[in-house]
């Protein structure tokens, strides 16, 4: 059974997650990477939030986006 269909946290709605190639100056990526490391998350989950919080602020989240995945480590019993 899949993480989706047990209601597990983080899974986006059975919804497999999309890789993006994204070239960054490397003085960008620098700074985001300090940035994602000072929150604790990886850049991967930083650029997403941050790419989300644009779309909201612009008015345009899509609803049927899901949930952010939940940060750390998943449980030992998952």
């Amino acid at each position: 059974m899949s993480d989706a269909a047990e209601g597990t946290p983080g899974a986006a709605a059975g919804r497999e997650r999309k890789p993006v190639l994204l070239r960054l100056d490397p003085a960008v990526h620098e700074a985001l990477a300090r940035w994602a490391a000072d929150d604790l998350r990886s850049l991967n989950a930083h650029v997403e939030l941050l790419l989300r919080q644009a779309l909201a602020k612009a008015g345009r989240s899509p609803r049927e986006a899901g949930p952010l995945p939940r940060r750390g480590r998943p449980s030992k019993d998952a």
